[in-house]
């Protein structure tokens, strides 16, 4: 906790040293209570420039998970003993928490940095990610571009990079607000990367053009092949959005934006590079055993594996992936969907497509004063092989359903009911039981959320 106190006292002396800094005087801010909710993308506001001002926040979410997990593992080889999966007990989840400091710096200027406090993956503090954003030129001249730069806006940084509509609607470890659910999309489509993102915005237009250099952790070692045929190389990531967001009236706003990523030779995983890890904790994962080739340790550790719940179709090489997403409110009632066509290298060293498509629609209906009531229905279904030798595809489906509670537009209380269902999977895995074979995990989550 002493980074914490240090950059608390860092923020507060930053007050001190002259009169016209202040707190909270940000620009373009999108909001991290309620009223941020379904702000996708970028905004524009009409905050007045008063000089240096700094921005402070946080997110923290605790969660009770009462979950079950199952498969169909049974009568298995003599050479297999005590397999079965790991018991689940009705608990507590070690709470989480995120931290934004940010500053306004100049006209049009601010610059924007996101910890994470405690996370699944690590529980010490560590940088999820920073960037600038600009939204005016006026430091290279007054009024520079002002028409153009109207509706345009750039961020630059190692920061959640802007592929598809569904990222800004998921848990990011302690920020759940967004969320009405518990869990994020069974393909979880996210990353934080090095490099740019440009956005023109005007009547409805949406538009984004980006481009990173496809590192989550990064260094400049030189890439030695483990194989004879994998890629020597890392090529940039192209990011691409564009669609149509109107609020037609008063009670009718339609949404529907397609975007693409694109990497020709990989470095990170957009499927594996979310650090503060899945809300569905040691699901499908198996006590201690004797295996076919001696002992195999248990799996349920939250850190090293971190993706419970989650699908990563693991593609080599090069990947494509394109999202599809509509967004419908009529007054109370909300829709979201996804549709997302991914395909990429069947495996390190071997260029071959294979493909991996997800499907994704929530229904929700908010009610009460200012909407602080919701209920509603999420289902998920993931269909792809997991290499281009296998017969049949696998099938991931998840239904949640559940309600949420506004205490205030800072606190947000849920309980949710999950049930998520593995078709197809092989019984074995290298002469082991494979976990996910018929399996399902069902139960329910009470999560609470405090942001600022």
């Amino acid at each position: 906790m002493k980074i914490i106190y240090l950059i608390a006292a860092a923020l507060l002396s930053m007050t001190a040293v002259t009169a016209q800094n202040s707190f909270g005087q940000i620009q373009n801010l999108i909001s991290r209570d309620q009223t941020g909710i379904n702000q996708f993308d970028v905004k524009k506001d009409s905050v007045a420039f008063k000089g240096l001002s700094v921005d402070l926040g946080a997110a923290f979410a605790l969660q009770f998970q009462g979950v079950k997990s199952f498969n169909d593992q049974k009568n298995l080889p003599a050479t297999i003993s005590g397999y079965r999966l790991t018991n689940l007990g009705n608990n507590f989840n070690l709470p989480t928490a995120n931290m934004i400091v940010g500053a306004q710096l100049y006209d049009g200027v601010r610059v924007n940095l996101e910890l994470y406090l405690a996370a699944r993956h690590h529980h010490e503090t560590w940088v999820k990610g920073g960037y600038l954003q600009i939204d005016k030129l006026d430091f290279i001249q007054k009024d520079f571009l002002a028409d153009f730069m109207k509706y345009a806006t750039v961020k630059i940084g190692q920061m959640e990079n802007n592929y598809g509509d569904a990222h800004f609607r998921r848990s990011d470890n302690g920020n759940t607000l967004a969320n009405p659910f518990i869990g994020n999309n069974i393909m979880d489509a996210f990353t934080t990367e090095m490099g740019a993102e440009f956005y023109y915005n005007r009547n409805g237009f949406v538009s984004m053009i980006g481009v990173t250099n496809s590192k989550l952790n990064q260094d400049v070692k030189e890439i030695v092949p483990s194989s004879p045929t994998q890629n020597t190389t890392i090529s940039p990531t192209i990011l691409a959005k564009i669609g149509f967001d109107k609020q037609i009236d008063s009670e009718l706003r339609i949404r529907l934006t397609g975007s693409l990523y694109h990497v020709a030779n990989m470095s990170g995983n957009l499927y594996s590079s979310d650090r503060g890890g899945s809300r569905f904790y040691g699901v499908m994962t198996h006590a201690a055993y004797t295996g076919a080739s001696g002992e195999i340790a248990d799996n349920f550790d939250p850190e090293s594996n971190k993706d419970t719940g989650r699908f990563n179709p693991g593609y080599g090489n090069w990947a494509t992936s394109y999202m599809i997403n509509p967004f419908v409110k009529y007054k109370g009632l909300e829709f979201f969907g996804t549709a997302e066509f991914s395909s990429g290298g069947d495996a390190k060293g071997n260029d071959d497509r294979r493909t991996v498509n997800q499907y994704v629609g929530d229904l929700l209906y908010r009610f009460g004063k200012n909407e602080n009531l919701y209920i509603g229905a999420k289902y998920n279904v993931v269909r792809g092989k997991l290499k281009n030798a296998d017969v049949n595809n696998i099938t991931i489906n998840r239904l949640e359903t559940g309600l949420g509670y506004f205490l205030t537009k800072n606190i947000l209380t849920k309980v949710v009911y999950v049930d998520q269902n593995y078709k197809d999977f092989n019984q074995f895995t290298a002469g082991n039981p494979n976990d996910l074979y018929g399996g399902n995990f069902n139960g329910l989550f009470f999560e609470a959320v405090i942001t600022f």
